[in-house]
């Protein structure tokens, strides 16, 4: 929910602010601070040092969006993704191996635009002009989004049954939590980027 669908009325809404963390917020550090039209810069600015004094990575809306930035991204790959499977490119299980052992692990520590800037010789300059086109060519052929339903919600949600019974979703949340905390103890000791 934006923030101003529910503080425009408020009497103090300058100092309202959205802070919306990832799940779970314990071993996934990013909360975007998220303002309403109205809410005050010193207001915004306030959360943001909270959310760093708590050991949190603040990212910053500059406005707010419906979405947020972190579900925007996510939703986009959740829709190739089910455009990719619809459209008999490949399947459920395919996605999920190319972010858990491609995507994933590189965006575990640099992020897309981060991974660009390396990708090409002379960085991201050099990126935009060796790929900008094919990028710009094959987002076109995106197309509007689908719903999650019919033949192709049957064969992923048989996919994810079958290799996550439904029955089990706490031990595989349980293992999923154990997996992020290693994660979260071996980010606190990997070496700093060079810059």
């Amino acid at each position: 929910i934006m923030p101003s669908q529910f503080t425009e009325s408020l009497t103090h809404r300058g100092n309202c602010v959205v802070c919306h963390p990832v799940n779970p917020p314990h071993y996934c550090p990013a909360v975007e601070v998220i303002p309403s039209p109205w809410t005050l810069p010193e207001s915004q600015a306030r959360a943001v040092q909270v959310m760093q004094d708590i050991g949190m990575k603040p990212v910053v809306a500059k406005k707010e969006c419906d979405g947020f930035i972190l579900n925007r991204l996510q939703y986009a790959v959740l829709q190739e993704g089910w455009r990719l499977i619809q459209d008999g490119v490949c399947d459920a299980k395919d996605i999920d191996t190319v972010m858990t052992a491609g995507l994933g692990i590189r965006w575990s520590f640099i992020g897309p635009f981060e991974t660009a800037h390396l990708n090409a010789p002379d960085g991201m300059r050099d990126y935009a002009e060796r790929y900008s086109a094919g990028i710009v060519r094959v987002s076109e052929s995106f197309g509007r989004p689908r719903p999650f339903e019919g033949p192709t919600l049957d064969q992923v949600a048989g996919y994810l049954e079958g290799e996550m019974p439904v029955e089990k979703l706490g031990e595989v949340r349980e293992w999923r939590d154990k997996v992020l905390k290693d994660m979260a103890i071996f980010r606190q000791n990997m070496p700093e980027r060079p810059s």
